[in-house]
């Protein structure tokens, strides 16, 4: 679901290409769920279905890794594990901040899943002082004037922003002030950060647009003469 862009070059300083680098996550959480059911080896051709690509693009991402698995044998699930989670830099607990606590930033707050992938919310931040000292998920929601104090103590170096679109650059802006360097953006606007800042930005309303796209194509075809492609003429 997420889409962004990244100031940083195609390719990493260890060589590994940023398509590559998209997909180890997926790689992640199907040998997660492998290692969860004591699943000891896995096929390239198993683990690729499990995430949705093609065995043979697995094999190629793995060989960035320095991992080839063995003939007749697989890979080993709980290595690998530890392979991607190193390369990811999900081997260490990376403090993030979460701006805008409405009902996506209180959703965001709530997801047990950010502890469980290595990832720790150290503050919940709003501009409604009406909202300051409200807990959420066990934190309290701060006031956005903490925002560069938290940032330096926390060594937060993770944004996730969760305001309205009018106010996402301006905080944006704070934040790459006070230090954070990438920025996971829910907010519905395209955000200008300098280099060295990436942003990975999640636009629900992109990605609803984009399926009903291929609903429509999916109706038009059904639409279509069975004799030919023409569709079919319909009713005034």
């Amino acid at each position: 679901m997420a889409t962004g862009r990244s100031h940083r070059p195609a390719t990493r300083s260890r060589g590994i290409p940023e398509a590559t680098v998209a997909r180890l996550p997926l790689y992640l959480r199907a040998l997660t769920a492998l290692s969860e059911r004591s699943v000891p080896t896995v096929s390239s051709e198993e683990l690729a279905a499990a995430a949705g690509v093609n065995s043979a693009k697995l094999r190629k991402d793995f060989s960035y890794l320095g991992s080839y698995g063995t003939r007749g044998v697989g890979y080993d699930v709980e290595y690998l594990v530890y392979q991607i989670s190193r390369e990811l830099g999900l081997t260490q607990d990376w403090p993030v901040v979460i701006v805008g606590i409405g009902n996506l930033g209180a959703a965001l707050a709530n997801y047990g899943g950010f502890a469980s992938r290595g990832f720790r919310v150290a503050a919940l931040l709003d501009a409604d002082t009406g909202l300051a000292g409200k807990l959420v998920a066990g934190l309290p929601v701060r006031h956005i004037d903490e925002l560069e104090a938290i940032v330096d103590d926390n060594q937060v170096s993770i944004g996730v922003i969760a305001t309205p679109a009018g106010a996402a650059q301006e905080v944006t802006d704070r934040l790459v002030a006070a230090g954070v360097t990438s920025i996971l953006n829910f907010a519905p606007t395209v955000l200008s950060v300098p280099d060295g800042v990436d942003v990975r930005k999640v636009d629900l309303s992109i990605e609803l647009q984009i399926l009903a796209f291929h609903e429509q194509r999916k109706a038009g075809e059904g639409r279509q003469d069975p004799d030919g492609d023409v569709p079919a003429v319909m009713p005034a």
